[in-house]
């Protein structure tokens, strides 16, 4: 939803703030005739969930209430109005106002009612928002009442003089003027004139000048609804002109023109506007103040579970909605789509179910695995919760035919959900029904199958060849409609079954897919590529925007969607593709590679429209993509070339109403065709589709918008858009043309657009419309139809009938989908058209027979005549779809298996990242899970860590620190730096961990006692690795060795190594005193202790981690820390390109005459030979 209502008090600092500040509207620009008063408004927002501890919560009120005498000490002078601010209208009305009161029983009066529960006609809620602010005495004579709301038109401002709580019905007695959508707000006189002619003409020019204020906020702040009763406009006193005060006011505003207008909403609340002291949480918002907060209706505050998936919802750029309607209900759902969760509802209170619907919901989008878990885990614990209900509870996983979402992915996301909770399931009688179609469906439902045979709940599975409903029923009451078809078994494979055919009939509407053969494929490289003419410029009937010739541009690199249209047009065998170009105004103009069947084309990219159109003058459709922020813009310069440009599809979602009302109105002063926002957008069958429009290839084959049919459709909803496809090719001979409008308030165009197009149309024989709650757009079609403008057989039906079920709004799943008015419910549209003649059925459940027998006589009558089916067009699919299906394989060219980053979250060897945070497992727990692909104990993690702190450094004397040096020196990189170092580790310097692990645990092992050990080493010439040191000696101990045996000796389960090499080092310090065990000797034979005594290995792999590098990495990595800190030590004291002193240099050159020598060189020691 768009349009959110606000609290009293934060729509009061609005205007306060903003009065006097917003962009004046109008011609006539002069000062202000109005002063407003001074802000003060006291809000005190309590904490219900103290309410299980009264005294708590009492001593929490008490604490806000002391602290509100401090921060607003008006409250102790000034007499007050105080009333609850929770959305509640006519508060008056239910003793929910007290007037005239000093602090202390206005304080009483809220303590009273404080967390407080009370019924307003249908709802119950708590009290728990209060609003206090002066009292301001006056004459009721000096009441009036303004409102200004949106429509489509344009704004309309509705003025009387008689204000206050007996207004009476305003929309019949209020004088009204419409601010058109592009027209210019009205002179001073026509104001007068229209809407003030009742008002003493000594207030007619303050209030004018009001109204021109109040309205220019209203633009600014994206208002979408803003109503002050009473509006009290005060006599003036000698000298003075009139005091305006809004004493009482309700609004609406645009929550997705945050972006726009966030900033101004959040300055006109920041505590410093509204004299209070910032406090240091008020410093860390991202505005200039705190974020505007939408309240929830009264008596529909937001459980922890609903702010959780809210909170979710915020967090992802898919679509998760949950509202908790009746927490001990039996039958709960999980669906997938906007208009898909709106008809399940409808099924389920249509049966006479609705008071025990627990929930309304939807998820939709592409969410990811990890977010449909929680979302799904979060349904079962509310439904497994509570007393186990002896009828059994229900669960519906239903959807609609999905355009792009991975059903398979989201289904996986559910199953985990499923088996945590199966004890709970069991334990509550659960019952599970699923239908799903859409990419990978057959997949997601086979697992589902699956899970139903090892879960213990009875689970049922159905794809798109079941009415999307079919299932509500079926489960409550054990029927189904009177229209079926046959139900297929299959592999679980889509693809596979619809190429090699299962053993049971999949229906007899639905064909065959056949591949591309492998001989279409290109032998020859060069043959690859498929090049494309220029297309012709046609001119086609204003009612036919689409065919086979169309061509478009993709505004937005949007490769994806660009395939699927090109696989459409090859599937429909074009002679082009209908999208000759993208436009993409950042990176630079460049040309994108393409399927066409089993062959590439290339596209262009363009970075603006104006060279595109230049370059394909036959182009004259354009498919926006552009974000929510940046559409606007994009679509005003796109219209700048409507003489060629006659078709705009706008795809996104959150465009702020304001700015789709004004692009609509330049599209119809254009003569341009806007198909959107917040569209997935329209197919023609056999000649274009729009975007991702119809889904995967494989539901465009089932339901065969490859060739055209005789049925034009116009629905808002995306996903049942493709619905539609669905149950119009099972019921008729197919779709001629569908449009979705899309689901905002205010749709570029609108069903009766669409119709009227498909009524000129002769090709297209019967119209469908899908319409839903909320809007009166619907009424136009009724009009067209009573006036004989719609002559053409018309089915038609509104989802949303279930809303007169719920005690408090709810907003389903479009932004436009509520109802303003008892004109708007859906109940009283369907009434209305079944009243014009236009076919409605009694619930969607018969809309597929409702469609079958209106086709059905036309065909006998004569007007459509079934034609023969084509051959089925080959389909190409591409490899990494046919992978994800499992249909081919081919071997992996690397293999990983430490780290996944495919998921929704990193795993370190199979350890979730937020794991490794919320266990601590430190560095030494990290390193054991990528470099041992399993968790040690936590005194080897220690002893990792320790071994990378002692190895970190030793000086920059040595050898790798010095190259580190010098290479920075020389003006190099960090990472040059670091490697130059890197690179001298070996056996001379610090290499030696793997061999003296090597040594001393060979020896070892082969029985040899020390001493036989250090004389073989003698023998044999060699020098033991890990013995000697050139500084430090047994009288002088390495801290760093003494540190390590200390640690090991104290926290190791055995060190028979380390023991053994205790005892060599007794023998070489014999000989010397410096042939001490040293540091890299301790560690390494420390470690092979660790390898071999943790348990944590079997004997085969200590020695594979000993043999493949190991602990010299252990070396290499604690070094780096030490070689990046002198790269940084020498860039931050700016030290000079390095070059070494001659006189350290030894030059030794023969046959030189030192006669003809620089004398410096014979200072350095040159040794020459004098001549004969």
């Amino acid at each position: 939803m768009s349009a959110k209502p606000i609290r009293e008090y934060d729509g009061k600092l609005l205007l306060a703030y903003h009065l006097l500040r917003a962009p004046v509207v109008g011609q006539e620009d002069s000062a202000s005739l109005f002063a407003p008063a001074a802000t003060k408004l006291a809000h005190i927002n309590v904490d219900t969930s103290l309410l299980d501890n009264r005294a708590a919560f009492d001593a929490a009120l008490k604490q806000q209430l002391d602290n509100l005498e401090r921060t607003h000490p008006w409250l102790l002078t000034d007499k007050l109005v105080a009333k609850p601010d929770q959305l509640i209208k006519r508060r008056g009305k239910y003793g929910l106002l007290t007037l005239n009161k000093d602090w202390a029983d206005a304080r009483k009066w809220i303590e009273e009612r404080a967390g407080k529960e009370i019924k307003i006609e249908r709802t119950t809620g708590v009290i728990k928002t209060f609003l206090v602010e002066p009292f301001a005495p006056h004459p009721d004579n000096t009441e009036y009442y303004i409102c200004i709301n949106s429509v489509r038109e344009g704004d309309y401002i509705l003025f009387t003089h008689e204000g206050g709580i007996e207004v009476g019905d305003v929309d019949a007695k209020a004088l009204k003027m419409l601010i058109p959508v592009t027209g210019e707000f009205p002179s001073s006189a026509t104001i007068k004139e229209t809407l003030l002619k009742d008002v003493p003409e000594f207030k007619r020019d303050v209030l004018v000048d009001f109204i021109r204020r109040l309205y220019a906020v209203y633009v600014d702040l994206h208002f979408t609804y803003l109503e002050i009763n009473p509006l009290v406009v005060t006599d003036p006193t000698e000298g003075q002109t009139p005091q305006v005060m809004y004493l009482d006011l309700a609004a609406k505003i645009d929550q997705t023109a945050e972006f726009e207008a966030g900033p101004k909403w959040a300055i006109a609340r920041a505590p410093q506007n509204i004299g209070l002291i910032p406090t240091a949480a008020d410093a860390q918002n991202v505005d200039q103040g705190p974020p505007m907060e939408f309240p929830a209706p009264f008596g529909r505050e937001l459980t922890r579970e609903e702010a959780y998936i809210q909170e979710l919802d915020g967090k992802t750029g898919a679509s998760l909605k949950l509202t908790v309607l009746n927490k001990d209900g039996r039958v709960w759902t999980m669906v997938a789509g906007g208009g898909a969760s709106v008809v399940y509802s409808d099924a389920i209170a249509a049966l006479g179910y609705a008071n025990e619907l627990a929930n309304y919901g939807e998820y939709s989008g592409a969410p990811t695995e990890t977010q449909t878990y929680e979302y799904a885990k979060t349904i079962l614990d509310l439904m497994t919760r509570g007393d186990v209900n002896p009828q059994g509870k229900l669960l519906f996983i239903g959807g609609g035919i999905a355009n792009f979402t991975n059903v398979a992915t989201t289904f996986k996301g559910i199953i985990r959900a499923l088996t945590e909770f199966k004890q709970n399931l069991i334990n509550h009688k659960v019952r599970i029904f699923i239908r799903r179609g859409g990419p990978n469906y057959q997949e997601g439902l086979r697992a589902m199958r699956q899970l139903g045979e090892t879960l213990g709940v009875e689970i049922q599975v159905f794809g798109p060849e079941t009415h999307i409903t079919e299932i509500v029923p079926l489960a409550l009451e054990g029927r189904k409609t009177s229209l079926q078809t046959n139900q297929s078994a299959s592999s679980g494979n889509l693809f596979q079954d619809q190429i090699l055919g299962s053993d049971t009939p999949s229906g007899a509407n639905t064909p065959k897919l056949t591949i591309a053969e492998d001989n279409d494929t290109p032998k020859d490289s060069s043959d690859r590529m498929t090049y494309f003419e220029q297309g012709q410029e046609e001119s086609a009937e204003w009612y036919r925007p689409f065919t086979s010739k169309t061509r478009a541009f993709v505004y937005g690199m949007q490769p994806r969607a660009v395939q699927g249209m090109l696989d459409f047009d090859f599937m429909c065998k074009r002679t082009t593709p209908s999208v000759a170009a993208m436009v993409y105004p950042f990176g630079g103009s460049h040309v994108q590679k393409f399927y066409w069947g089993t062959k590439e084309t290339l596209i262009p990219v363009f970075t603006s429209l104006k060279e595109a159109v230049e370059k394909f003058p036959e182009v004259d459709v354009v498919v926006n993509f552009a974000s929510c922020r940046s559409v606007f813009d994009s679509t005003r310069e796109i219209f700048t070339f409507s003489e060629q440009i006659k078709t705009i599809a706008i795809i996104a979602e959150g465009v702020p109403e304001r700015r789709a009302r004004q692009l609509l109105h330049e599209a119809e002063a254009r003569n341009v065709l806007v198909i959107g926002p917040a569209t997935v957008g329209g197919i023609k069958p056999g000649c274009f589709k729009i975007g991702n429009t119809g889904g995967m290839m494989d539901n465009i084959v089932s339901s065969k918008l490859y060739r055209t049919g005789s049925i034009g459709y116009v629905s808002k909803s995306g996903g049942m858009s493709n619905e539609l496809n669905n149950i119009v090719s099972r019921t008729t001979d197919g779709v001629y043309e569908g449009v979705a409008i899309g689901g905002d308030r205010y749709p570029g165009s609108t069903f009766i657009d669409h119709l009227l197009r498909y009524e000129e149309d002769p090709n297209c024989k019967m119209l469908v419309l899908l319409g839903e709650v909320g809007g009166i757009e619907e009424y136009r079609v009724i009009e067209a139809v009573n006036n004989g403008t719609i002559k053409k057989p018309l089915v038609a039906w509104c989802i949303g009938t279930c809303a007169k079920m719920f005690t408090t709004d709810v907003q389903f799943g479009h932004a436009g989908s509520m109802a303003n008015s008892d004109l708007e419910t859906a109940d009283a549209k369907n009434k209305a058209m079944r009243a014009a003649g236009i076919v409605v059925p009694e619930t969607f459940e018969d809309m597929p027979l409702a469609l079958a027998e209106t086709y059905n006589k036309l065909v006998k009558e004569g007007v459509i005549q079934p034609r023969a089916e084509p051959e089925i067009p080959k389909i190409p699919i591409d490899y990494s779809w046919a992978q994800e299906l499992g249909l081919v394989r081919k071997p992996a060219s690397f293999v990983s298996t430490i780290v996944d980053d495919r998921g929704q979250e990193l795993l370190y060897a199979g350890m979730r990242i937020t794991d490794v945070f919320k266990e601590d497992v430190g560095i030494g727990g990290v390193l054991s899970l990528l470099w041992f692909k399993r968790r040690l104990p936590d005194y080897a993690c220690k002893f990792i860590e320790m071994v990378l702190m002692l190895t970190a450094d030793h000086g920059p004397a040595v050898s790798g620190a010095m190259n580190t040096i010098i290479t920075t020196r020389a003006g190099k990189d960090l990472v040059s730096s670091l490697v130059s170092g890197l690179l001298t580790i070996g056996e001379r310097f610090g290499g030696a961990l793997d061999g003296a692990a090597g040594n001393f645990t060979k020896a070892y092992d082969s029985g040899l006692t020390p001493r036989e050990f250090v004389t073989s080493m003698r023998k044999a010439n060699k020098l033991i690795p890990g013995i000697g040191h050139k500084i430090k000696s047994r009288t002088n101990p390495d801290m760093r060795v003494e540190l390590v045996k200390d640690y090991v000796k104290k926290n190791f389960p055995s060190t028979p190594i380390l023991d053994y090499a205790l005892k060599v080092e007794e023998i070489t310090t014999s000989k010397k005193d410096n042939l001490i065990l040293n540091v890299d000797g301790c560690i390494a034979v420390s470690f092979v202790d660790l390898l071999r005594g943790s348990g944590a290995f079997t004997e085969d792999e200590a020695e594979e981690y000993m043999r493949i590098g190991t602990l010299n990495g252990l070396f290499v990595l604690g070094r780096s820390l030490g070689f990046i800190g002198h790269h940084l030590d020498q860039k931050r004291l700016k030290q000079g390109l390095y070059r070494h002193p001659w006189d350290d240099i030894s030059y030794l050159l023969p046959s030189l005459d030192p006669e003809t020598l620089d004398p410096r060189r014979v200072n350095a020691r040159v040794n020459v030979q004098p001549k004969q």
